[in-house]
């Protein structure tokens, strides 16, 4: 079946992770931190913040915020934004694929709604992505298989006329159990291998 519709994870594929393990280290040393209390107060909510049953605010009153500190909810929120960045070169193979017209291209991530957005607006990825299946719109987190089917009922997609990129080999797998298509790529393996990686599904990125 030909390939019509390209859905790409965002953190760890063409952007780095946005509130991951590294980012917040960061924060634990930036903030003065206790690491280990926060780790523990982080995994607590963060499937709530994920599927957009509590916001960010919501997150920082947990995770930070339960004691007085000597910095503000705004100063840590703009820390925590600012560790976003694109790795190079990989956004530039999504416009030859937006540019060339031959798919619809989607996004098929894990995150919070204030991140996702901030994200979408920082790099432009409203005139990249024609939808957006982010945990925190739908409500379901990858790997769970309910993200996967909604997206997919919502593009109106056969299974087998799409690919999924991540680089987290745990999603793929629930994608491949669904029937679609699934290339596991790293963000830090750079555009060339991503190229190559669509390639050699059928997919045409020039």
């Amino acid at each position: 079946m030909q390939t019509t519709t390209l859905f790409f994870d965002l953190g760890g594929v063409l952007l780095h992770n946005g509130w991951d393990t590294d980012q917040r280290a960061r924060a634990v040393d930036r903030f003065g931190l206790d690491a280990a209390d926060f780790e523990d107060r982080h995994r607590e909510i963060v499937p709530g913040l994920e599927t957009g049953r509590c916001t960010l605010d919501d997150y920082l009153r947990a995770t930070v915020f339960h004691a007085p500190r000597p910095f503000g909810a705004v100063e840590f929120r703009e820390f925590m934004l600012a560790q976003s960045e694109a790795f190079p070169g990989n956004l530039e193979v999504v416009d030859a694929l937006a540019a060339g017209g031959r798919y619809l291209l989607a996004t098929l991530n894990n995150e919070s709604r204030e991140l996702n957005e901030y994200r979408i607006a920082r790099f432009g990825l409203q005139r990249r992505f024609t939808c957006f299946f982010s945990s925190s719109f739908l409500g379901y987190m990858k790997p769970d298989r309910r993200i996967y089917r909604a997206a997919l009922e919502i593009t109106q997609r056969a299974p087998a006329e799409t690919v999924f990129v991540d680089d987290r080999e745990q999603n793929l797998e629930t994608a491949r159990a669904l029937g679609m298509r699934t290339l596991h790529f790293r963000g830090e393996e750079g555009p060339d291998a991503l190229r190559r990686g669509l390639a050699g599904l059928g997919v045409e990125t020039s």
